[in-house]
């Protein structure tokens, strides 16, 4: 059986389609679903200090936002597939070489390029997703599947760094990688842009308004808020007292039980709007992040970071989602896809910048209010768009 019918196994409608969609548009960029447990695994597998594990990890999404928007200029032009298939074999190569090095200056210049790679690959995923039958949908299965994945090696991640040192950290962007491969054939087409879309003239114009610019700034503004606080929950965690199973356990409950924020947007798509989603799913986010101040209370600990995890996997579909609608190619979708990793690569490198001499307060401020600029940007832009 050939690649092609392979691809019509099944109906781009169905969820196991959705899923497969989502692993793709997942394996380039898994290192995030990670979450704190790999910057932790720099932190005390390389003996490093926070802001510098912080630099490493920010080098990585650097370079997933760099290869996202050469995403933007080339989804209306390539042959996904097989570029997908290449990029991953890439990604496998640099996870392997990055095993061998301990020096912070040397891995951030591979994790530079592995997330370039990753980025191209996810750009190129999230214009697929953007051309099928409903994106939104779809995007929210993406989120179930990064929270999934996520929550396994959240768990798992920690335990295989005390036995076999950071490297298993790479070891398991591996693992997720070689899958991704192999059911890289059984993902369903879609529909090619047309020849006009492909002609040099159109090659390169990103179609670009004000409405588009103020919802790019809220998924930037969102990204980098939830991200840069997400980095450090194990630090955080670390500093209230708990030892690293302990927070390995509770972020792994609190990530599985965050998956209900994807699953809720699979199931009511746009049954309602986007608007009324967003509102809720960005307030949500800024009182919860607000309410890490008072993590001595583990259970306030626990929740915080779980109500945060679900608005985030709530919220990022529609934001998505929303950007898709500006064309019909998939070309702002990969777009938004750069924008949101340029957010989690800034977040991050905020966290870093002011760890050491302003702590995890000034980090959560910071937080919360670019989540309340971000809630004003991305609902004006939706209200605007549905009203019209």
């Amino acid at each position: 059986m050939n690649t092609s019918n392979l691809s019509s196994t099944f109906s781009q409608s169905s969820a196991i389609a959705a899923i497969l969609y989502s692993i793709v548009a997942t394996a380039g960029l898994f290192y995030v679903n990670l979450g704190g447990a790999f910057l932790s695994a720099f932190v005390d597998g390389l003996g490093v200090e926070r802001d510098v594990a912080g630099y490493i990890v920010s080098a990585n999404k650097y370079g997933a936002a760099f290869g996202a928007l050469i995403a933007t200029f080339i989804v209306k032009k390539v042959e996904w597939r097989k570029v997908v298939r290449i990029l991953f074999i890439g990604l496998i190569a640099f996870d392997a070489i990055s095993t061998q090095f301990t020096n912070p200056q040397t891995l951030i210049i591979l994790r530079f390029i592995h997330g370039t790679i990753g980025g191209l690959s996810v750009g190129i995923g999230l214009s697929i997703i953007a051309r099928t039958y409903n994106p939104d949908k779809i995007f929210g299965m993406l989120l179930v599947v990064q929270y999934s994945f996520g929550s396994l090696g959240i768990w798992v991640v920690p335990r295989l760094v005390e036995v076999f040192g950071y490297g298993a950290a790479f070891g398991a962007l591996i693992s997720f990688t070689l899958m991704t491969l192999l059911i890289l054939p059984l993902v369903p087409n879609v529909e090619s842009p047309s020849q006009e879309d492909t002609k040099p003239s159109s090659f390169f114009k990103i179609p670009m308004s004000m409405m588009l610019f103020l919802v790019l700034c809220g998924l930037f503004l969102f990204q980098a808020a939830n991200m840069g606080v997400a980095d450090y929950a194990f630090e955080l965690g670390k500093d209230i007292g708990l030892a690293n199973n302990e927070i390995s356990n509770i972020l792994t409950v609190a990530n599985i039980i965050s998956i209900l924020g994807g699953v809720l947007v699979y199931i009511i798509g746009t049954k309602f709007g986007r608007t009324i989603p967003l509102l809720i799913g960005i307030s949500i986010a800024s009182i919860f992040t607000y309410l890490l101040h008072y993590s001595d209370n583990v259970s306030i600990y626990f929740i915080a970071n779980t109500l945060t995890g679900i608005a985030w996997a709530f919220t990022i579909p529609y934001l998505l989602g929303l950007c898709a609608t500006f064309d019909i190619h998939g070309q702002m979708a990969a777009l938004a896809g750069f924008v949101s990793k340029m957010g989690l690569a800034s977040g991050p490198l905020a966290g870093s910048l002011f760890i050491m001499t302003n702590g995890f307060d000034f980090i959560l401020n910071l937080a919360t209010i670019a989540l309340l600029a971000a809630l004003v940007f991305s609902v004006y832009v939706s209200y605007n768009k549905e009203k019209g």
